[in-house]
């Protein structure tokens, strides 16, 4: 896709600190980090969201994320990949977030507004998830 800055990564019209590379995956280093280390791997096939990518282009992702929080010995990290706006994604090109937590002020801060599930609803829910499995 010619507009996105991240194809433009891949493609190297758009320098990057490049960390990975193969036929299918691309990672670097976020240029505005939550933390030292805040790294992004991406597909290379363009796609918005997780849905969009094709299955072999997804094989290698999770591998890569895990060398990287291996080679940044990483204690405590994040793993963020965001589909569409409302879930707070800036970039419609598929990427993940490798985010070191080397303490409580630095790295992703989030909140988790759990809320007791209704068993009757979640079994519901349940069942037609899976049919579509």
């Amino acid at each position: 896709m010619a507009a996105c800055i991240f194809c433009k990564i891949v493609k190297g019209d758009i320098p990057s600190f490049k960390l990975f590379e193969s036929e299918r995956v691309f990672a670097f280093l976020d240029i505005q980090p939550l933390s030292k280390g805040h790294a992004m791997v991406i597909p290379k096939h363009h796609g918005a969201k997780l849905t969009d990518i094709p299955d072999d282009s997804l094989t290698e992702i999770l591998p890569v994320v895990k060398k990287l929080a291996s080679a940044m010995d990483a204690e405590n990290y994040n793993i963020l990949q965001n589909n569409g706006r409302l879930a707070h994604q800036e970039v419609d090109h598929v990427h993940f977030h490798m985010i070191p937590k080397p303490n409580q002020q630095e790295g992703l801060g989030i909140s988790w507004p759990a809320e007791k599930a209704d068993m009757d609803t979640l079994k519901q829910l349940f069942n037609e998830i899976k049919a579509k499995m």
